[in-house]
């Protein structure tokens, strides 16, 4: 089965500032908060300043979004949407993730990050979450999935399924996500899960 490609969009801007304090993190931060068009990620001294994301990651995000909550409603997963919010260690890691998931149960920390990376930055991603022990981390780059899952030694390493659903090949998702008419890949994804 070939996988259709979703163009990469390229309207987004990446500045990366290094040796930049917690305290002066904060004061940018404090200055931005009314921007929505502006993300930042900051790890230990490196602040990555993007803007702004453009409609094709948006729809790529929502579109992942809804494939994964339309898999959990059909199997009976109880799932809590956490959205795009700030995971934070003071003094050290700032980071929004474009999706979040709590599974089971609603919790402080979601289980599941969803990363849609268009332009690379100097900061791994993964190392944002680390500190918070996010269980799973997923990126969708370059029409790819790789999802990576909190080791016993809290390093994360690459898996080839989420541990939280272990029967959802990636392949089939990217499949749905290059679809493009967003309502009709979740109808039919909907119906190969319930073929299953």
């Amino acid at each position: 089965m070939s996988i259709p490609l979703v163009d990469q969009p390229t309207e987004e801007k990446l500045v990366t500032l290094k040796d930049v304090s917690w305290e002066q993190f904060k004061g940018i931060e404090a200055q931005l908060q009314e921007n929505r068009n502006v993300r930042l990620s900051y790890l230990s001294g490196i602040l990555e300043i993007m803007s702004p994301i453009g409609d094709k990651h948006e729809k790529v995000k929502s579109t992942v979004g809804l494939l994964l909550e339309a898999y959990m409603k059909e199997l009976g997963i109880r799932f809590y949407r956490r959205g795009g919010f700030t995971l934070e260690e003071p003094g050290y890691a700032s980071g929004t993730p474009d999706e979040s998931y709590s599974i089971g149960t609603e919790k402080e920390v979601p289980d599941i990050v969803i990363e849609i990376i268009v332009t690379s930055g100097t900061i791994n991603r993964k190392e944002l979450y680390k500190p918070k022990k996010v269980p799973e981390v997923w990126f969708w780059k370059s029409n790819s999935i790789k999802i990576f899952r909190l080791n016993k030694q809290e390093e994360y390493e690459q898996v080839d399924r989420s541990g939280f659903f272990p029967d959802l090949d990636p392949a089939l998702l990217l499949n749905y996500i290059a679809m493009p008419d967003q309502y009709d890949a979740v109808v039919e994804f909907e119906q190969i899960i319930r073929n299953q």
